[in-house]
């Protein structure tokens, strides 16, 4: 499983496991979560980088139309999971 590290602008650096990629309108949006087995919540990150930049730049998705959408698709591609 692949390992990200999420430096947000105020606070620590946070290690996430990617446990799911997809696009959806064109944004490349990825499914992580701090727990590399078992049940444990999980967080949608947004790409919000420029084309030009070298590394992704991710960004929580907090807006709620969006988070359903975008969360609709991952328990379609993960069945086993449910997110709330």
């Amino acid at each position: 499983m692949e390992k990200i590290v999420f430096e947000p602008e105020e606070g620590n650096p946070v290690e996430f496991y990617v446990l799911e990629q997809t696009k959806l309108g064109g944004v490349s949006y990825i499914l992580v979560t701090e727990e590399e087995q078992g049940d444990g919540e999980a967080w949608i990150l947004k790409d919000v980088s420029s084309p030009e930049e070298e590394e992704a730049v991710y960004e929580m998705v907090e807006e709620e139309t969006e988070l359903d959408a975008v969360g609709a698709v991952f328990e379609t591609i993960l069945d086993d999971i449910e997110l709330s």
